[in-house]
Order: C-alpha cells, then structure tokens, then sequence
C-alpha cells in the first residue's frame, strides 16, 4: 500500500457518539462473514486502545466521538472486507504525509496530526511535504496499523500485477488528494519473520466457554493464530491446551486479554523463527456460487491449493462439500 497524498479515509466531526462496546456489538450483529468481522473488529480495537490510552481509562469506558457516524463505522467494515478478501497477502507502505494545522473535534481545536493519529502509527516513517490539513485520520491510521504492525524499512520487490487508484473528497491546493495502492507478484522463497508462540492450559472451563475464549482471543490485533488440544492435567481432570502464535510487539495486550478471557492463572511465551511460503487468494465462479481460493508455490514451481472452507460450509451435504471442493481445486489446475 503505498499512500502518496491523501488520507486512507474521512470522517465528519460532527456526528454523534457512541461507545466502543456499543460499536462492537453492532458489528457482531451484522450479516458478515466471521473474517470480515474478525478484520472489522480489529481495526476497532487498535483505535478503542489509543482512545483509551491519551484519556487514561479502561477499554470498555471508551466513548468515541469522532469515528461514531455511519461513514466511519462502514469505512472499518469496508476496510475489513477487502482484507478478507486478500486473505494471506503482506502489506507494505510508503513514508506518511505529516500535515499540519489545528482540526476542530469533539475536545476543541487539536493540532496534527491528531492525538489517536500519532499513538497508532508510532514508528511509521513520515515526511513533511509542505501540505498542512488532517492528511491521515485516526480510522485510516488504525487500517494501516492493523494491516503493518511492524513497518518494513523498504518496500517490496517483485513483478508489478496491477495499480489502484482512490480518491478522497477533500481538495488540497497543491495536489491530489488520492490513495495508491500497488500490487506485486512475490517469488517463491519462503519469508523469514519472528513470532511469539504463547501456551496456557485450561481445566475447568467448558468447552463451550472455551471456543468463545478461543474466538475472542482471534480477533485481538497482532494474533496469527489459535489452536487447541486435549491433554490430561493433574488429578487425571482433562485440560485443553491452547497455542498462540502472534507477533512480538503485541504481547503485552495479547498477554492481557488472554488472562480476561479465559480463567488461567499463568502462561508460558518464547519467540521462534517462523518460514512462510506467500499465499494469493482468487476467486472462483461456479454454479453454486463464488468459492475462495488459496494458492501457494512451492519452491519447485508446483502448485498448493485449497478452497475456503466457510464457503463451502454453506452447502448442506458431506459428499457435496467434498465434491464441490474437488470440483472447484480442479478447475484452478
């Protein structure tokens, strides 16, 4: 992603408000695909934590101002969607466009870039081009944070496959006021990267209370994943184990929303070496509707590929399902 001049959305400062679990649960509501909430949800987060973070108060007393207005909340969902559909993609950005001036919120006149602005993207690289004006807003600085916890000192290298280009609806003197975003084709080598690896057992849950703990521990910013296992604890009591894998400047909020949500006393964390092969996410159109697939190449030049399972699931019937997939990875060959 590589914005040039513009911000990576808008927002009205004189909508109405709304409270951060208000905002959550009408997102959770909504007829969305558990990925695109799960995307949506994070996004929200990372925005409710800076909030809580410059006014010194608990997640759930977060009353935002600002980002409460329809516009916003479907700027999240819709930033959400798109990164559910690109699914396994690596995101990359440009130097950010300082701005300059003062905006009118909620709380008087405050310079910018805004307060939230600057908490979310801490250790961004920025440039001042000479454009004064909000050039990046707290929404679209969550959306960026979400997408690049850790930002790339370069950008990406590879064959160029295609450019998009958005514009937004305030006008600069100077220039134009547009989002770029730039597509590259990676090659085959494996990408190195460092991730935390956090396990706790749990022994007196239910496994209902369990898949919610696992669910909700997903949606927190910076988890790659959540598995679980059965093992036997002491006292012969059956335990479920749970692995995370997440990145390592997440930790501490990781750590925290771990102890809320499940009833474990103690974890154990260390950082591994993890190898990931680059994944591209199609889209296949067959008679029963669109299916989502996943394709890897492996170092030899072969081909791995796997249909979304949640698309599948919508189909009633084990031997349909398991046609429909053959069916669908077929046609991709």
């Amino acid at each position: 992603m590589q914005p040039n001049h513009a911000t990576t959305d808008h927002h009205d400062h004189h909508h109405g408000t709304g409270s951060y679990l208000e905002i959550v649960n009408l997102i959770e509501a909504a007829d969305l695909a558990p990925n695109v909430r799960v995307q949506a949800l994070g996004i929200l987060r990372l925005l409710a934590e800076s909030e809580a973070h410059i006014h010194q108060v608990e997640i759930d007393h977060v009353h935002f101002h600002e980002i409460a207005g329809w516009d916003s909340i479907m700027d999240v969902i819709a930033a959400g969607t798109i990164i559910a559909a690109l699914d396994g993609a690596r995101w990359s950005v440009s130097s950010l466009p300082l701005g300059g001036g003062l905006i009118q919120t909620q709380h008087g006149l405050l310079p910018v870039p805004a307060p939230a602005t600057a908490a979310l993207l801490k250790d961004f690289q920025w440039r001042n081009d000479g454009v004064s004006g909000e050039r990046i807003t707290p929404t679209g600085a969550a959306i960026l944070k979400h997408l690049i916890s850790m930002p790339a000192t370069q950008l990406p290298e590879g064959r160029l496959m295609s450019t998009g280009i958005g514009a937004g609806t305030r006008e600069f003197e100077q220039l134009p006021n547009i989002l770029r975003v730039l597509v590259f084709e990676a090659g085959t080598q494996a990408e190195s990267m460092v991730v935390a690896t956090i396990n706790f057992d749990i022994d007196d849950m239910t496994g209902e209370e369990i898949q919610v703990a696992a669910d909700r521990i997903r949606q927190v910013d910076g988890v790659i994943d959540v598995t679980t296992g059965q093992r036997t604890g002491k006292k012969g009591r059956v335990a479920t184990s749970f692995r995370v894998l997440a990145q390592p400047d997440r930790l501490d909020e990781i750590n925290r929303q771990i102890f809320t949500e499940t009833s474990t006393i103690g974890l154990r964390w260390h950082l591994e070496q993890r190898a990931c092969l680059f994944r591209k996410s199609d889209s296949i159109p067959q008679e029963e509707g669109i299916l989502r697939v996943k394709e890897v190449k492996r170092p030899d030049g072969s081909l791995s590929r796997k249909i979304e399972s949640d698309d599948v699931a919508l189909h009633s019937g084990l031997e349909k399902r398991r046609a429909l997939k053959a069916k669908a990875e077929r046609n991709q060959e």
